[in-house]
């Protein structure tokens, strides 16, 4: 079991950078690749980014590539979310997300591949 804790959202200008980390709890962390969704109101969870367990591996959505990035410290156990030249349409709360894909380069956008969430983190931009 692993649980998760976003933090780093806040209010932003359009264009503007925030960074996001998810501390996970236990000695597990390693064992699983990391995702980032995000949630808008009334709206589905929408992948962002994930990284493979050890980290060389990284997926993108194409909306964010070239603006996010994604990094884990397995020895601090945690996972950032780099986003700068945020839009307006960036905003929603952010989440990030354990699991352990089978093929994480084909599954890696799903939700249901990550057995493991954090409760979220607001981010807003404004324009």
């Amino acid at each position: 079991q692993v649980q998760l804790v976003e933090s780093g959202g806040g209010l932003v200008q359009a264009g503007g950078s925030l960074r996001l980390s998810c501390a996970a709890s236990g000695r597990t962390f390693s064992r699983y690749a990391m995702g980032w969704f995000r949630q808008a109101p009334g709206k589905e969870r929408v992948f962002r980014a994930a990284i493979s367990r050890s980290g060389i591996s990284t997926y993108y959505a194409d909306s964010v590539k070239g603006r996010f990035t994604i990094s884990r410290d397995n020895a601090k156990n945690t996972v950032y979310l780099q986003m700068n030249s945020l839009k307006p349409e960036d905003t929603a709360v952010y989440f990030c997300a354990a699991g352990d894909p089978v093929n994480l380069s084909s599954f890696a956008s799903i939700p249901s591949e990550y057995a493991h969430w954090g409760q979220g983190t607001q981010v807003t931009v404004s324009s």
